[in-house]
């Protein structure tokens, strides 16, 4: 159901977007000729996916007036997001990425050309506008707080925002080791950032990078005793874990992750994890339904070339729900 452009996003998503040129055939990136363009950034695919499901989605960032700019743009409106908070920036560029076309499941080189972009030149005026009394639920990644200070702070400003107005909050540290000057600043911030998420999303490595801890068991615990509600941790095609008191009580458990028949393209599917777990939770399903549907949409990210192409609609969700229902 279409939203009216009067009423503002329930739903926030914010930070980079950038145009992505994959390569058409496998072989590194000195060899390649032929691209083709696509949408990435980790937190627009979570507003995509989340909007594709009916929520009504807005993302927030800056991007250059510049044809890549208004590519972005032109994208997000077709998936149906709330463009209200994107900022154009005359004075940077939009950032770009450029990405081998990998085999067998290995994870895809990428190269990004971002520094310097409109993204990273966020700050909290930004937010000015937007109207926290609307929203619901705030999404966050730790990408954003590692283009720049200011984006940083923009960071820590919306999820203060949200929280003060009651809104569930999400987290997903999304861990860029590269953007960071030390690994220690990387560690604090996001560790900081995740005491004011409600859901905290890491990998099996990010958390155990992050916290010390080595068990999805302890990794969890450092969040919840940071004050998250709910921690679950991909696994790969293990599946999930969740530990958390969603659900009233303690609880904590393994979800097996799905059958894929083959792994076209890694990227995304953490994203795709995301919009699982935060829609079932905002559809008001269990921790478990939770893990379960991240780990199906997860696994449904992985095989198409693209970051969010494989990112269903709520009829085909409907559709593997029934196909897999104890997933």
């Amino acid at each position: 159901m279409p939203h009216p452009i009067s009423s503002p996003p329930e739903i926030l998503t914010f930070g980079e977007a950038m145009a992505m040129f994959v390569a058409e055939t496998p072989g590194g990136l000195a060899s390649i000729e032929h691209f083709h363009r696509r949408l990435a950034g980790a937190d627009n695919n979570v507003a995509i996916g989340l909007s594709r499901l009916g929520f009504h989605v807005g993302w927030l960032s800056r991007v250059g007036t510049d044809s890549f700019g208004d590519f972005i743009q032109a994208a997000l409106t077709s998936e149906g997001i709330d463009g209200r908070y994107i900022h154009a920036d005359s004075q940077h560029p939009t950032g770009l990425l450029f990405k081998e076309r990998a085999q067998d499941g290995a994870d895809p080189r990428v190269e990004y050309f971002r520094r310097g972009s409109a993204a990273s030149h966020l700050t909290i005026d930004d937010a000015q506008e937007v109207d926290f009394q609307a929203l619901n639920h705030l999404h966050a990644t730790g990408i954003t707080p590692a283009l720049s200070e200011s984006a940083r702070q923009l960071s820590h400003h919306l999820m203060e925002q949200a929280r003060a107005h009651d809104a569930t909050i999400s987290f997903d540290p999304n861990l860029r080791p590269s953007l960071w000057s030390s690994e220690s600043i990387m560690r604090s911030t996001l560790n900081e950032l995740a005491s004011l998420a409600d859901w905290v999303l890491p990998g099996l490595s990010e958390g155990q990078l992050l916290t010390g801890q080595q068990t999805p068991y302890d990794i969890a615990g450092y969040y919840l005793d940071q004050g998250a509600s709910a921690v679950i941790i991909k696994l790969g095609p293990e599946g999930s874990y969740y530990r958390g008191n969603l659900d009233g009580q303690e609880k904590n458990f393994t979800v097996p992750g799905c059958r894929v028949a083959e792994v076209v393209d890694t990227v995304g599917a953490g994203d795709g994890f995301a919009v699982g777990v935060i829609s079932a939770l905002l559809d008001g399903g269990t921790a478990r339904q939770a893990a379960q549907r991240g780990n199906l949409i997860g696994a449904q990210a992985i095989q198409v070339v693209g970051d969010m192409e494989g990112l269903p609609n709520r009829a085909q969700l409907q559709a593997l729900e029934a196909e897999f229902p104890n997933v």
